[in-house]
């Protein structure tokens, strides 16, 4: 049938011999004109990152949005009302017996065990009446709080999680470990010094706070200096440009592999937690391996960078980066590696040198790096747009998202290990924790850009365009389907930025040949994970290209385990699919202009 235009509909029949019916002549009623109003959205943000900057950039809305969501839909569950009252009851009796037999002496098991990680009430003193029963009573309130906080019918499940977050926060607070005259620990620290403890702690606590009010950067202390005592394997910055330095490192063996690895590090710190003291740099080993390594070290913006885009960091980072490696080392592939959101942007710039025809990678390797963000973890509690829309207007008064911001979302998703349990050794004990390379790097932060970190927050973690097939790349549409390259993908156990189920879903978005390695540990310490080091342990399992899509508890029940470190496994992945060994490259490529700048670890290091 042919179509019928839209005009057609409005044709009316005529009667032979009669004049057309006119229709009456109608004027549209007149519209009024819209009011012309000053526009006050500045005064809005600027009220909005003003409470930001109270807040540490949580939003208000976001978490009274999530109570209300909650209790509402509790308030219409009787059924889950009644559970928790039974669950009060229930609870207060085995308390109740817990302490009855321990005040006759007979034999008692704790009701309430702590959690899985909960190291607060580890030492033996906690064991001790009366300490138990305030132990057990704690517990028993979070044992509760757990119940409560679950999702109920018909409300949003982030919301559920956020809740139970935010009461697990606040039961943090008032830990009897936080509390002095509860804790044994400390009363028996007090006893045995009689006091001195707290004095320390007090000096503590002080020097802490007056550092804060001045907003002076903690410095490194003797030991632990970068370029003198960590990153310093030798090598010289061959490249830089206003986003990034690319180092050579410098070869240590006869003959190297002939394909060189590029590694792209997180912007969010500092590069060097891949080279730190020589025993467990990553760096050294694959140089010490016959490795030729590059690395990327990213400037720390400042909000003179507030415009920076986040596919800037692809085109001024990675792609120059390799322009410079291809100019050191002609006609040869290279091997790409990127750490967390570094690997992130790797998998960005694959997919779209892939649809492009830019055939330059050997293989594709991703630290601890997501490509879908439908399961991020405990991040994402922070994530939606009332968060973003904060988190922006944050960025827009600052022109950067700071330091300290940053850290205390991370400290958040810890608050028991990286918070209390920190401030009641230093402030109650009055022992400072001994410095790692590893906490001193942590300490070593850098700032994000507006633009790219609300790119980065909405594009990824928000609206997840990137396996919805949705992220465009200099106006079009990329597909990590399209990357053929190999894979080796790396996920850690206790991950709590990078959960490693949500990292293994690169499986579920590629089809080529993929090398997923689970390694126990957490984002960073599962990934410094040196040949050595005492307890450590990885499974591994090969997809085939084109093989079939195996979900996670699967693939670790039938993955391969191995005790040591990974990174034997990595190297060795990495030479197999290299075509052998040549003599090493220059330093640098002088007669393209790629000479050596400064040593390694080069200027970008050191910005504050």
């Amino acid at each position: 049938m042919d179509a019928i235009a839209p005009s057609a509909q409005l044709v009316r029949p005529v009667t032979a011999g009669a004049p057309a019916a006119r229709p009456p002549a109608t004027r549209p009623a007149a519209q009024p004109e819209p009011m012309e109003l000053p526009s006050f959205e500045t005064l809005n943000q600027l009220a909005r990152a003003m409470t930001a900057r109270l807040t540490q950039g949580i939003s208000p809305h976001a978490q009274l949005a999530a109570y209300t969501d909650w209790a509402s839909h509790l308030g219409r569950a009787p059924g889950r009302q009644l559970e928790l009252a039974l669950r009060t009851w229930v609870s207060a009796a085995r308390l109740a017996r817990f302490a009855w037999r321990l005040q006759t002496g007979q034999q008692a098991d704790p009701p309430f065990p702590p959690q899985a990680g909960d190291h607060r009430f580890a030492d033996a003193e906690w064991n001790k009446p009366p300490y138990l029963f305030w132990q057990q009573l704690f517990l028993a309130q979070e044992d509760w709080w757990r119940a409560a906080t679950r999702e109920v019918r018909g409300m949003t499940p982030k919301n559920a999680a956020r809740v139970d977050f935010m009461a697990r926060q606040w039961l943090d607070v008032f830990s009897p470990s936080n509390v002095p005259w509860l804790n044994p620990v400390v009363i028996a620290r007090t006893i045995e010094e009689a006091g001195a403890n707290l004095a320390r702690g007090t000096a503590n606590w002080l020097e802490d706070g007056l550092r804060a009010l001045a907003l002076e950067p903690t410095s490194a202390p003797d030991g632990f200096r970068v370029g003198e005592d960590i990153a310093i394997t030798p090598g010289a910055v061959i490249y830089r440009n206003d986003l990034m330095e690319l180092i050579q490192y410098k070869p240590a063996t006869d003959s190297v592999v002939a394909e060189p690895v590029l590694i792209v590090p997180a912007w969010i710190m500092k590069y060097y937690v891949l080279d730190l003291r020589p025993y467990n740099s990553l760096v050294n080993y694959l140089v010490q391996r016959g490795f030729t390594v590059f690395m990327v070290s990213w400037r720390n913006p400042t909000p003179a960078d507030r415009d920076l885009a986040f596919d800037a960091y692809r085109t001024s980072g990675i792609l120059a980066a390799l322009d410079a490696v291809n100019a050191v080392v002609p006609g040869r592939k290279v091997h790409a590696c990127g750490y967390c959101i570094g690997g992130t942007l790797l998998a960005i710039a694959a997919a779209t040198m892939a649809r492009d025809g830019d055939d330059r990678l050997a293989s594709v390797t991703l630290l601890a790096a997501q490509t879908d963000f439908s399961e991020a973890g405990e991040l994402m509690l922070f994530v939606d747009e009332s968060q973003i829309a904060f988190i922006e207007d944050t960025m827009w008064d600052q022109g950067v998202l700071d330091t300290r911001q940053m850290a205390g979302a991370f400290q958040a998703l810890r608050s028991n290990d990286l918070v209390w349990s920190k401030m009641m050794r230093e402030y109650l004990l009055g022992t400072r924790d001994a410095p790692s390379d590893l906490t001193v790097w942590n300490a070593d932060q850098t700032r994000m850009p507006y633009r790219m970190h609300s790119q980065y927050l909405r594009g990824l973690f928000l609206e997840n365009r990137l396996t919805a097939g949705r992220y465009a790349v200099e106006g079009r549409v990329i597909a990590l389907k399209d990357i053929r390259r190999p894979m080796f993908v790396i996920g850690t156990e206790t991950d709590h930025i990078a959960p490693w189920r949500s990292v293994y879903k690169v499986h579920l978005f590629t089809d080529n040949e993929l090398t997923f390695v689970l390694t126990n540990g957490g984002h960073n310490a599962g990934v410094v994970s040196e040949p050595g080091h005492r307890g450590r342990h990885y499974y591994v399992a090969r997809r085939a290209p084109d093989g079939p899509y195996v979900d996670s508890d699967t693939w670790l029940a039938h993955a391969t385990r191995h005790d040591g470190s990974w990174w034997p496994e990595w190297a060795g992945w990495i030479e197999s699919r290299s075509t052998g060994r040549a003599a090493p490259p220059a330093m640098g490529a002088p007669e393209q202009g790629l000479t050596a700048i400064d040593p390694a670890p080069g200027r970008y290091v050191w910005q504050r």
